[in-house]
């Protein structure tokens, strides 16, 4: 019987494991060398790569680009990507190497601080918690001494551990907050292992017990927080107005001024908009990541939250005119990690910091962010001026051209014939289909 039930899965050998799916594939025709896949030839590296996820029977390969330029406070980079959509490296590689002439991308701010919670509920007095707390962040600080000494001496360590109020929410409930500092690490183990150590300190202290009846505390659980809004960097960039020329499609600079800046300002305001314009800066803050072996989907989560925290869902990113002078910038809330976890353990991973120039958290906060917005940037100029499917689709002629299995000469002369003109698979293929008779 096709797809049947199966235990014991993680237990098999990676050759059982790829020959029971090639079994369970309709026809039999996936088979268990073709699972395979990509697999990388050093037998070392193969092993690690494999035993970096569960149930690993094969490898899944996306591209891995450049995109050079990439000034952040005066410095340049050429930025790892590893995104399947090429307008996405070329919006990033063009618009780098605007700004790049113009002094390139200003990092004003960044902060380097985690978040992190154990939530529990106190069924006793509530003046009586709060007489007990600064005993009891005394000896949770305490007991946590241990597990920080190694992150205390690399100059991180808790910065911070306060108790809040939540009752007006959900009755009976209290959160334990601590702020962090996890400096070059990402610090997500780390963080959680601080924060189940504080659990358990607080049944210790209080002799809380799972079930609460006849108990002051419970402990509901403790986890780190992906909305870091203590963890943020901020990036700008600047240039006068007659410096846009070469940029403008030959649009006027005066028109082409305003409608950027009204078209940040839609994204500000209407949050359809606002969901596409914020998906543009995380194709490059995700591509980044994911090539330097960092957590792309707590970054998605934290810049999503992060948009939406007035209450509406909003753009991410901003424009101003004024004096002269354009000038774009984002704020994100970015946990990034350049040492421990994917980042020793991916060999790929650790060529792109090594491609940057091993750079500590907060300089790849800032590239990241930079990368960001320059994708943000090209964008927005694309939409005001010739629209967003001349270019995107002149870049995805070569995957059209692939999958109808085009030779050397059709593609050479569907280049030349679709250079300038609007492009669609219907019309390549139609195109070629011309060329065969």
């Amino acid at each position: 019987m096709k797809n049947k039930i199966i235990k014991g899965f993680s237990k098999l050998s990676v050759e059982e494991k790829r020959s029971f799916i090639s079994l369970q594939s309709k026809d039999a025709l996936v088979t268990s060398s073709e699972l395979k896949g990509f697999l990388i030839e050093d037998p070392v590296e193969q092993k690690h790569f494999l035993e970096l996820s569960e149930n690993t029977i094969s490898s899944f390969y996306t591209p891995y680009s450049i995109a050079p330029n990439m000034v952040v406070d005066g410095k340049v980079y050429h930025v790892p990507m590893a995104i399947e959509e090429s307008s996405v490296v070329a919006a990033a590689s063009h618009s780098a190497r605007f700004w790049a002439e113009r002094g390139g991308f200003r990092v004003t701010q960044v902060s380097m601080s985690k978040l992190g919670h154990v939530y529990f509920r106190w069924f006793g007095d509530p003046a009586d918690l709060w007489t007990h707390w600064d005993p009891l962040k005394n000896f949770l600080l305490e007991r946590l001494k241990k597990t920080t000494a190694s992150m205390d001496r690399r100059g991180g360590g808790i910065l911070s551990l306060e108790l809040l109020d939540m009752t007006g929410l959900i009755k009976h409930l209290y959160k334990l907050e601590m702020e962090v500092n996890t400096v070059n690490s990402m610090g997500a183990n780390f963080i959680n292992t601080c924060l189940e150590e504080m659990a358990e300190g607080i049944d210790f202290f209080f002799g809380a017990d799972p079930h609460p009846e006849g108990k002051k505390c419970q402990v509901v659980m403790s986890i780190l927080s992906n909305y870091t809004t203590k963890c943020t960097v901020s990036v700008e960039a600047s240039c006068p107005v007659d410096e846009l020329r070469s940029i403008t499609e030959g649009m006027r600079v005066a028109t082409f001024t305003d409608k950027m800046e009204l078209a940040y300002m839609i994204a500000r305001i209407d949050p359809y908009r606002a969901s596409t314009h914020n998906k543009g800066i995380m194709n490059g803050v995700d591509a980044v990541l994911m090539a330097t072996g960092n957590d792309y989907r707590a970054a998605e989560a934290a810049a999503h939250t992060y948009a939406s925290r007035d209450g509406q869902y909003r753009g991410l990113s901003w424009c101003t005119v004024k004096d002269h002078t354009l000038t774009i910038g984002l704020t994100l809330p970015l946990a990034v990690g350049t040492v421990g976890g994917i980042t020793s353990l991916h060999a790929l991973a650790r060529r792109s910091l090594e491609i940057l120039g091993n750079p500590t958290a907060k300089e790849l906060m800032g590239i990241v962010a930079a990368v960001g917005l320059a994708c943000n940037f090209a964008a927005i100029r694309s939409l005001v001026t010739t629209g967003i499917q001349k270019g995107h689709m002149r870049l995805h002629l070569s995957n059209i051209l692939n999958m109808l299995i085009a030779n050397p000469d059709q593609r050479r002369e569907t280049e030349v014939y679709f250079d300038g003109k609007k492009v669609s698979y219907s019309a390549v293929k139609h195109f070629l289909n011309g060329k065969k008779h």
